[in-house]
């Protein structure tokens, strides 16, 4: 078996595979430890992987309700609730530490890590991947290949497996400042009065006193192009007039990421190949969490791997759509509809946040936009926020 990439899906892939006794090249062209851009923050779903799978991430913070502010100003507390299949918590800890956490806990199982960038695939007519083949011309021999390198997913270009045209793209950046964070903060800002600015700023609790700030945007179209350091800039001078980070709080360094999401403008399983994580598009495409679908999804594509390799694609794609069809699809029409009409999405976010009607969508806000109403405990909220899933599936 052959993994490509040794983040969250690709690892947690691997990890699977080699406990039930498979051999497993676990390829990525980083060493690691090593830095991503990301929010660190692992959602409820994600939290639960590492329990099923025994994984243990020593000083990880935990993260619960989280802050919303909208254009006015205003705040809504979104409640965190435990689920069916979920715990009521996230995790907090730096990608450096929790990727590497991952890679281990996999080449402890018995993967092969190898270091290496891989530029092409020898494919055959049917599509089936024989090998791949590294840029120092190595030749990795190939039963099933499972794709986790990335949102640019060299390995989904190189077998076509990719569409740029129909994918809903985004970019985020982030960096770390000195600050205490009692909770994750996030900022939906207008970009010009009474017109939303097409993404959020966030301001997330971290380890060792540095909290985690980024900001990040949906892109819509074919677009690809993003200038955000200025944004960041403006949005760390917000939070400095609001108090939420000190005045002299230095900026560490500043890196970014594409995002692509909500599943779109990919196949996720062809020929022998079945693309994970990033590779295949499941980021949230309303709120960018992406850790979680990454591991549920490396799982997924191990377990379809373990069942019957030769009917490994369709059964991935079917618990695929198990998995995350009646959210993903909803949300991403639910997103291009929010950045098409930013007038109408300013007004929104300033209600849901206005004193008085915040309580009552809080809790459906919440379940929703983290998509959690599947496997939530039967509540009001919950019922709210599976009938907005319904309603934005159809808009998707």
């Amino acid at each position: 078996m052959l993994v490509a990439g040794a983040g969250p899906a690709g690892s947690v892939a691997a990890l699977v595979l080699a406990r039930a006794g498979a051999r497993v090249a676990l390829v990525d062209k980083a060493s690691f430890p090593r830095d991503k851009a990301c929010g660190d923050l692992v959602g409820p779903r994600g939290v639960q992987i590492l329990t099923d799978l025994g994984i243990a991430t020593p000083g990880a913070g935990r993260g619960s309700d989280l802050l919303a502010v909208g254009p006015s100003g205003n705040a809504s507390r979104l409640p965190a609730f435990s689920g069916r299949c979920y715990p009521g918590h996230g995790l907090v800890l730096p990608r450096r530490t929790f990727d590497d956490v991952l890679r281990r806990a996999a080449l402890s199982a018995g993967a092969c890590g190898i270091r290496a960038r891989i530029s092409a695939v020898d494919q055959s007519a049917d599509g089936t991947v024989r090998a791949a083949v590294t840029s120092d011309g190595r030749r990795i021999e190939a039963g099933t290949v499972i794709g986790a390198d990335g949102a640019l997913s060299p390995l989904a270009r190189m077998t076509g497996m990719l569409d740029e045209r129909e994918s809903l793209w985004g970019f985020a950046i982030r960096a770390y400042v000195p600050a205490q964070v009692p909770l994750p903060l996030l900022v939906l800002m207008d970009a010009e009065a009474g017109r939303i600015y097409p993404g959020y700023g966030w301001l997330f609790p971290g380890v060792d006193g540095q909290a985690n700030v980024g900001i990040g945007v949906g892109l819509p179209g074919d677009c690809r192009q993003a200038a955000l350091r200025g944004d960041l800039s403006r949005f760390c001078a917000l939070l400095r007039e609001r108090g939420q980070l000190a005045p002299g709080a230095p900026v560490g360094p500043v890196i970014g990421g594409w995002l692509r999401m909500g599943g779109l403008g990919v196949r996720p399983a062809s020929g022998n190949v079945l693309l994970a994580g990033d590779a295949a598009g499941l980021v949230n495409p309303l709120q960018g969490e992406g850790i979680s679908q990454a591991m549920m999804s490396g799982r997924l594509a191990a377990e379809a791997v373990l069942v019957s390799p030769a009917t490994a694609g369709s059964a991935y794609t079917d618990a695929l759509r198990a998995a995350f069809g009646r959210y993903l699809p909803g949300a991403a029409g639910l997103q291009r509809a929010l950045l098409n009409h930013p007038r109408a999405t300013s007004a929104g976010v300033r209600l849901l946040t206005a004193p008085g009607v915040r309580r009552v969508f809080a809790g459906t806000w919440s379940l929703y936009w983290n998509g959690l109403a599947d496997g939530a405990v039967p509540r009001p909220a919950a019922w709210a926020a599976t009938a907005v899933q319904a309603i934005a599936r159809r808009i998707g």
